[in-house]
């Protein structure tokens, strides 16, 4: 079989559509030796990138959500001729008339809608919103199977669309990164950061659903009861959205307890996860939850929001907060630095037990199988 995937979301700096697209190629690379790759690459990754004999790389230097990538990606799939695509995300080309499977992270941009979680002008919005609507349900009713990362993403996809066969969508469960656990050199790291504990940390992007100003509402209340000063790290790639997040750090008076990193490499990340107090996963709405997994195997205490995918992905894992009110990440992250060390110990010895379960390598023998099985239906 002529398996394409598009990988042009290849990169840690596309958060956890690159972590979902890298992790997914590679393990495939090692886990299939029988069918034929083509794999779709941006210009920044594809002379570096090493691939297995049976995988052939295509430069596709095509932005997403761009009127370029819907009018050329078309044509070239058609000349590629695969027998089936992965389109590891929902932007399908929506001209494309062959089989494909789709991979639907989230139903955000469904739940949270309007001026408030964009940047673009109102009309620009609300064109690029009803282009969103259109190719998502053109991902959704003409694929052959729908992969989703959680049930809680399956249900409320099957709340939004009732019309599909709910046998159409899988459950893949994702996994940890090893380069998050491959360094070692702890005061190096903590020096070229400028960083001391303690600390709590947040590890992702600065969307308005990520809900970071509660958390600096809360660090801000736990620093004015304590003696000893309590630092909040935010690693974040630099966006408009941190730049406003930035300007509410100032407004609110937080800059000596708020430090801001740039977009920090894993081997980095594993320590600071490990040396911190907790990391602090305050979202409204995931799919499902990859820095709660990759901080436990880090060896750091998870405290969370109390939204379904966390409870499903982590269960008693995580030290859980109502994200809507600041009193409750506050009342959560003062539980975790008065907790006892011995109390510490066995819930990060239970999450590196409790991880085990989740294994990128599963992930891709369980997407092989569904390409298998869309294969025998043709």
């Amino acid at each position: 079989m002529k398996i394409l995937i598009d990988g042009r979301f290849w990169g840690i700096e596309n958060a956890g559509l690159g972590r979902y697209t890298m992790n997914l190629i590679r393990s495939l690379g090692k886990n299939d030796t029988e069918n034929q790759y083509i794999i779709l690459l941006r210009k920044k990754y594809f002379d570096e990138l090493k691939l297995e004999k049976n995988f052939k790389k295509i430069l596709v230097e095509l932005r997403h959500y761009t009127l370029a990538e819907q009018i050329n990606l078309p044509r070239l799939l058609s000349e590629l001729n695969p027998d089936l695509i992965h389109f590891p995300h929902f932007n399908i080309p929506f001209l494309y008339r062959g089989n494909f499977i789709v991979t639907i992270h989230d139903m955000l941009w469904h739940k949270q809608r309007g001026l408030s979680v964009t940047t673009l002008a109102p009309h620009v919005y609300a064109a690029k919103y009803l282009g969103y609507k259109l190719v998502f349900s053109k991902a959704i009713k003409s694929s052959q199977k729908i992969i989703v990362p959680s049930l809680s993403v399956k249900t409320e996809l099957l709340g939004y669309y009732r019309d599909i066969d709910e046998g159409k969508i899988v459950v893949t469960y994702e996994g940890v990164d090893e380069q998050l656990l491959s360094s070692s050199d702890t005061e190096n790291v903590l020096q070229k950061y400028n960083l001391k504990s303690p600390y709590f940390i947040y590890a992702g992007n600065a969307y308005p659903h990520k809900n970071l100003p509660r958390v600096i509402e809360a660090i801000i209340h736990i620093n004015k009861a304590l003696k000893k000063k309590v630092i909040f790290v935010i690693a974040c790639s630099r966006d408009v959205f941190l730049e406003k997040l930035e300007h509410s750090v100032i407004d609110m008076g937080a800059e000596k307890y708020v430090r801001i990193l740039s977009l920090v490499p894993d081997k980095d990340l594993g320590i600071l996860f490990n040396k911190s107090l907790a990391l602090i996963y305050p979202s409204l709405s995931e799919g499902f939850g990859l820095q709660g997994l990759e901080a436990m195997a880090c060896g750091t205490l998870v405290s969370a929001s109390e939204i379904p995918v966390f409870k499903e992905v982590y269960a008693k894992n995580a030290i859980y907060f109502d994200p809507s009110k600041v009193f409750s990440i506050a009342d959560v992250l003062q539980k975790v630095i008065d907790m006892s060390q011995a109390k510490r110990f066995e819930i990060i010895e239970t999450g590196k037990k409790f991880i085990r379960k989740y294994s990128w390598d599963k992930m891709a023998k369980e997407t092989l199988k569904i390409y298998e099985d869309c294969d025998r239906l043709r």
